[in-house]
């Protein structure tokens, strides 16, 4: 029987911690969607109490942040309504997207 040569089973570590981390930001991309989807009702439970607008703000970002595919829907939706994008804060733009605000609101051009 030939030897068995124990480093060709081995797999180098940085190709499994690389796998590890795509999964890792794919999972953290659909909390983000689960917490857009979530806060539309818990908002309108509570419209005194603004609770869903902090977890919508954090969907943003998770999903902005970790998934292409996010970006690109998110970016699809400020085009197709443009009044969306004229409720973002600067921060938020440049965190999520990695630009400013094309449409100016008028409380931002004073």
């Amino acid at each position: 029987m030939p030897p068995v040569e124990p480093q060709a089973a081995i797999r180098p570590i940085h190709a499994i911690r690389g796998h590890v981390h795509i999964a890792f930001r794919q999972v953290l991309a659909l909390i983000g969607l689960f917490m857009i989807l979530i806060a539309i009702p818990i908002g309108f439970a509570t419209p005194f109490i603004p609770v869903g607008l902090p977890i919508a703000i954090m969907g943003v970002v998770l999903l902005g942040r970790n998934a292409g595919w996010g970006r690109r829907w998110m970016e699809r939706v400020m085009a197709r309504h443009p009044h969306v994008e004229r409720f973002a804060p600067h921060w938020l733009m440049r965190l999520v997207f990695g630009r400013e605000k094309t449409t100016v609101s008028q409380n931002d051009a004073k």
